[in-house]
């Protein structure tokens, strides 16, 4: 590649990443400033973000960006870091099954259903599958079908349906019912007024997981989510009908605003239609809106306009409410339709605060509500329409709900416009009829509301006298697949419950983020201090290497907008170890052509060619554990993945550009270019152990230190965390140091079951874990054990504590967790030996890796076993121990491969058949020896930063990590390489004289 592209990718890339990260910088200052103006007051702070959330904050000359959106694009920081709460809701599938089957009384359905319940707590096996497969267990001569051939299934299931029908009948309803969930939960958490909030569905399950940074308010949080869907449908009223009571509103707001006393109450009309004419008024006052209805128009394409002051002293509602109208000839007149108004997103809580004001409640009547939409129209991204939805009856509700529908799909009609097709069962046919029809007659419109969110007003042309409706309007393809989800709630009725539920507060995440700086500043100068002290010029070099991949890196994840965890800040501190590495392949193999005496020039070229081989065999195997972590875990173990990857890519883009650049600088100005002092030039240089010859010597300690670690996970076993197990922790900071002991006392006492507590960090922190209730996700069960808990801890008198996280996980979603580390622990090692036998073409080396992986997963877990309640730190096998081990499997096989490598190239020498095996061996391992301890003391040295520096939470992490490199390094050296000579019998792996002759003879020349 030439100079000028490599310095063209380096500015490009610089360029890029300087303007993902810079919105983090612009939403930093607007929160620092909020912060200072708030003066401590969290709701004032939130307040004033609120109300520049649709300002201009960032302008680049060619785009501008309001604090939403900068907010939206921003590094985020994740709830372990921020503060907040995380949630894993599952959706109830076996509700499911038994609405959709009419909730059936018959014996063999139900304890099928059961059965099934119970097993999916013990397997991955989905819970249709396993209840098609109960039933069929029962021996029940009635026909599954039978059951779900209702009357609101009749479209699809019939009695003589078979199996596979149904089993895929409930498989679609159950992709419905989890669609529907998260769509609901979206605008839930949407409403809620989470910064930054993250929702996915967790893909192959019926889970959803959600985090919200910053939340306080658990227990609204845990009500909003479980809460059920509410469809309703409502008749609406025009515009011009509602017109003149907003003008009253505005005329009663002005005045007692003005007054700064309570307005006296005014009467309350008994319908809108029945309002006063005020036909006059409407026209003045449209007159004196036409300058703020024009600017409201313009607002919608820049909305960052603001309401003066003039108009917010005479028009308080109209000057965050801008009336519905269009322009007739020059004159202001009110549109038809439901719509009464428009507000900019960040105005919605001011309208909500005057229309919740008394003396504007006592005007309106009892038959009126006003509800926002659920989203901004499409030509107005920052501007929400209000509705007016007319209430019915003596409980001023719905004239019809969700129950009704049977079945609602989005399509296109006859002009390929998108709609949305509505079926109704015969009682919603009948209301629907009647409601229709009333509503044809003055062209009305019918609101589809859910959960007081209006997400559709069609209008009504005429009668629909048999309940199927279609629904058009100016919708885009998205907008008919959210309505017909919304549509199908009705036919749903199945809950959402909490399965796992992690709160961190806001002290605990601070001292995450001081600590993790802490850590990340350290490591850095510890890995630049070594290289240059080892390296001299040209550790300068890789350091400038080092500043810019942490650049690189950080702007990388700025513009994947991902949420940085503890765990993703151990990851760039690991990745600046591991980034030294490929230098270190390319400094060696510079040395090496040195020792030769060639130029300088031909020095760094083949330096950095012979080194691209290993470099990139060694980071493909790691990225490749990463990219298993990956899709295996969840939460922090995503972000430490997704650290990882994205550390390896920007980390061979540094190591192969950045320096090759610097070091064609140097040459062409004639600097001399020093890749060693005289005390580390010779270091481990012509090393000449006898590998091979003492490898049997390596095999027994290895083979007794498996025995060990089998034995003390056989009767010792391990301390699981909560996630593996189920239950719930709790970390529980005293004001002064306490005893774990008698905690545990007070609490095993209360509970009636063994209690864990552990010291976890200070002498007055700890870490508790309790097993009670394991089977009760409710809320009541969770303010129970929380009741119990605060009981236990108020016995230790005189001690005053705090509660500072909490975490739940129920027993279905631990077994699924552990399940997913045996199968990601599984994949790394077949991926990895799978990549490393395409690569080499040797089964020989695919085992010899694999060996070696093993042999270092066994000692890891056998040392955590071994160390569990010694060390003063916690040694749980959690999430945090899987991505920990992997971690180490990925560095073993970079380590391997290597040594991997020099031998191949070894062995391809002509004369390489005429050599034995065994010195072969000894000469790779030998030959890369230095680059195998230089790399492993790099890692070494920031992992004991993290280690010391890192808090509590990584403690056990980075541990892991730390004694997984010092196993890895060892049996890279004396294990993988040193099996391929046994694997081999001793026999020779490069091709003989007589193998080239023959493929040669195979080649057609011309």
């Amino acid at each position: 590649m030439s100079k000028g592209l490599i310095k063209f990718l380096v500015i490009v890339v610089s360029l890029a990443c300087l303007y993902s990260l810079s919105f983090t910088f612009v939403t930093r200052k607007v929160e620092k400033d909020a912060s200072e103006y708030a003066k401590g007051d969290m709701a004032k702070e939130k307040a004033y973000l609120d109300s520049i959330a649709g300002e201009v904050v960032y302008n680049i000359g060619i785009a501008k960006f309001t604090y939403r959106e900068a907010k939206a694009n921003e590094l985020a920081l994740g709830l372990d870091l921020k503060g907040g709460m995380n949630v894993t809701m599952e959706i109830s599938l076996n509700e499911l099954i038994a609405n959709l089957a009419g909730n059936p009384k018959d014996a063999n359905f139900n304890k099928a259903l059961e059965n099934a319940v119970n097993k999916s707590k013990t397997t991955n096996t989905s819970l249709i599958d396993l209840f098609m497969n109960e039933y069929k267990a029962t021996g029940a001569s009635t026909p599954i079908a039978s059951f779900f051939a209702t009357k609101d299934n009749a479209a699809v299931i019939k009695g003589t349906s078979s199996e596979s029908d149904v089993r895929n009948f409930l498989n679609r309803e159950a992709d419905n019912a989890i669609q529907n969930s998260y769509k609901v939960l979206r605008t839930r958490i949407d409403k809620f007024g989470v910064a930054s909030p993250n929702i996915q569905i967790q893909q192959g399950t019926n889970r959803i997981l959600i985090e919200l940074p910053g939340v306080n308010d658990e227990e609204r949080v845990r009500k909003l989510l479980q809460g059920s869907a509410k469809l309703e449908f409502y008749e609406t009223y025009q515009n011009p009908q509602v017109y003149s009571l907003l003008e009253n509103v505005n005329r009663t707001l002005a005045t007692t605003l003005k007054a700064d006393k309570p307005a006296a109450n005014v009467p309350s009309d008994s319908t809108v239609a029945n309002t006063a004419d005020t036909t006059k008024k409407e026209e003045n006052l449209l007159a004196k809106l036409g300058a703020n209805q024009k600017a409201s128009d313009s607002a919608k394409t820049d909305s960052a306009a603001q309401p003066d002051a003039a108009a917010l002293a005479n028009n308080p509602l109209f000057a965050v409410l801008s009336p519905s109208t269009f322009n007739q000839g020059g004159q202001q007149q009110l549109a038809p339709g439901a719509v009464v108004g428009y507000a900019n997103l960040k105005d919605t809580a001011k309208v909500n605060a005057l229309l919740a004001r008394p003396e504007v409640k006592s005007i309106i009547p009892g038959n009126l509500k006003l509800l926002w939409a659920v989203k901004p129209e499409n030509n107005a991204k920052d501007f929400l329409s209000l509705y007016a939805i007319k209430t019915s009856g003596s409980e001023n509700g719905p004239v019809m709900t969700g129950e009704v529908i049977t079945d609602a799909r989005d399509g296109f009609d006859q002009q390929n416009s998108p709609i949305v097709s509505m079926e109704m069962n015969a009682d919603g046919a009948r209301q629907w009829k009647r409601i229709t029809a009333q509503a044809a007659q003055n062209r009305d419109h019918i609101a589809i509301v859910l959960d007081g969110v209006v997400y559709s007003a069609p209008g009504v042309n005429e009668e629909i006298p048999n309940g199927n409706s279609q629904i058009s309007g100016n919708f885009t393809i998205e907008d008919t697949k959210d309505l017909a989800n919304v549509l199908k709630a009705g036919r749903l009725p199945t809950t959402a419950k909490i399965v796992e539920e992690a709160i961190v507060g806001p002290s605990l995440g601070q001292v995450a983020i001081d600590s993790g700086v802490n850590s990340a500043v350290i490591g850095i100068i510890v890995v630049m201090a070594f290289m240059i002290a080892y390296y001299n010029r040209a550790g300068i070099a890789a350091n400038i290497a080092v500043i810019f991949n942490v650049f690189f890196l950080m702007g990388v994840l700025a513009s994947l907008n991902a949420v940085l965890t503890l765990p993703g800040i151990a990851g760039i501190v690991l990745t600046m170890g591991t980034a030294v590495d490929a230098n270190v392949l390319i400094y060696e193999r510079m040395r090496e052509e040195e020792a030769l005496g060639k130029s300088p020039r031909q020095i760094v070229a083949d330096g950095y060619k012979h080194a691209m081989p290993s470099i990139l065999d060694s980071q493909i195997t790691t990225f490749l554990v990463g990219l298993i972590l990956f899709f295996t875990g969840s939460g922090p173990i995503q972000g430490f993945a997704t650290t990882l990857m994205i550390g390896i890519i920007t980390s061979l883009f540094t190591a192969i550009f950045i320096t090759r650049l610097i070091f064609e600088f140097m040459l062409s100005r004639d600097m001399k270019i020093t890749t060693s002092f005289p005390w580390s030039n010779h270091t481990l240089k012509n090393a000449n152990f006898q590998f091979i010859k003492k490898r049997k010597v390596a095999y027994i300690i290895s083979a007794i230190a498996i025995v060990i670690s089998f034995a003390a996970i056989l009767t010792k076993g391990f301390s699981y965390g909560v996630d593996f197990q189920g239950g719930r922790t709790y970390t529980v900071r005293y004001d002064q140091s306490v005893s774990p002991e008698a905690v545990r006392e007070n609490l095993d006492n209360i509970f009636g079951t063994t209690t864990e507590v552990k010291t976890f960090g200070n002498e007055n922190q700890l870490r508790i874990t309790t097993s009670y209730q394991i089977e009760e996700t409710s809320d009541q069960a969770d303010a129970e054990v929380l009741g119990k808990l605060n009981e236990g801890l108020t016995k230790i008198q005189g001690n005053k504590y705090e509660i500072l996280s909490q975490q739940k996980v129920g027993p279905t979603i631990a077994s699924d967790i552990r399940d997913r580390a045996i199968y990601a622990a599984v994949f790394s090692i077949l991926a990895i030996a799978a990549y490393i036998l395409i690569r080499f073409q040797k089964w020989q080396y695919s085992a010899g890796a694999a060996i070696a992986t093993i042999h270092d997963g066994i000692i890891l877990m056998g040392l955590f076993s071994i160390l569990d309640g010694i060390v003063p730190f916690s040694l749980d096998i959690d999430q945090h121990f899987v991505a920990a081990i992997l971690t180490v499997l990925g560095y073993s096989v970079n380590d391997t491969v290597v040594v991997f490598d020099r031998l191949r190239e070894y062995l391809k020498k002509p004369n390489a058949h005429q050599e034995e095996i065994g010195t072969t061996i000894n000469n790779a391992i030998n030959s890369t020896l230095s680059r195998t301890v230089i790399t492993s003391l790099t890692v070494i040295f920031v992992l004991a930063v993290l280690f010391v520096f890192g808090g509590e939470v990584i403690r056990g992490f980075s541990f892991a990590i730390l004694i997984g490199i010092v196993v890895a390094t060892y049996s890279s050296i004396f294990l993988a390489a040193p099996a391929i000579y046994d694997l081999s019998g001793g026999k020779h792996l490069a091709e003989s004289a007589k193998e080239k002759e023959r493929k040669q003879a195979k080649v057609v020349t011309p």
